[in-house]
């Protein structure tokens, strides 16, 4: 497996990697599914988007990578990761986070956070936990589900 930057030829795999993601409604904020135009404006807005691909060039998962906030507290990036459900248990998102640990630092960014970690996303949890993340508390109700109830989110930071 190969992670690499993007193309726009990678988009249409993307799209159905990430939106997937969007419509099972547990895990990324966005409700939006994104399309052609709008998944190529998305991507290319980031600091980094990349892809995993298998040897024989079958997208697998992406990751976003981009500023947490603006101005002083530009220095704190945030990232988002996907695999696709066929690939998963197969140590894709992990190799996605370490690399975007990676590019984060240099790209100059201090701090890697993510805002609204589902607290049932127990594989993510574990994973960034392993890899060395802390958590820094819970946030109750912090995250509408698809079907309309409220998950607690998790916030975690990884100091580069």
């Amino acid at each position: 497996m190969k992670i690499r930057a993007y193309t726009t030829a990678d988009i249409p795999a993307m799209l159905t990697i990430w939106n997937e993601i969007v419509e099972a409604g547990d895990a990324f904020p966005q409700e939006e599914l994104l399309d052609p135009k709008t998944g190529a404006a998305f991507f290319s807005a980031q600091s980094r988007t990349a892809v995993a691909e298998d040897d024989d060039k079958t997208l697998l998962g992406l990751y976003i990578l981009h500023p947490n906030n603006v101005g002083r507290c530009a220095h704190i990036a945030n990232a988002s990761y996907a695999v696709a459900s066929a690939a998963r248990g197969k140590h894709i998102g992990e190799m996605l986070v370490l690399d975007s640990i990676r590019k984060a630092r240099g790209l100059g960014f201090h701090i890697l956070q993510f805002n609204a970690v589902v607290e049932s996303n127990v594989h993510a949890r574990h994973l960034y936990e392993r890899i060395g993340f802390r958590q820094l508390g819970v946030i109750p109700r912090g995250f509408r589900l698809k079907n309309g109830r409220y998950a607690n989110i998790c916030p975690y930071i990884y100091e580069l």
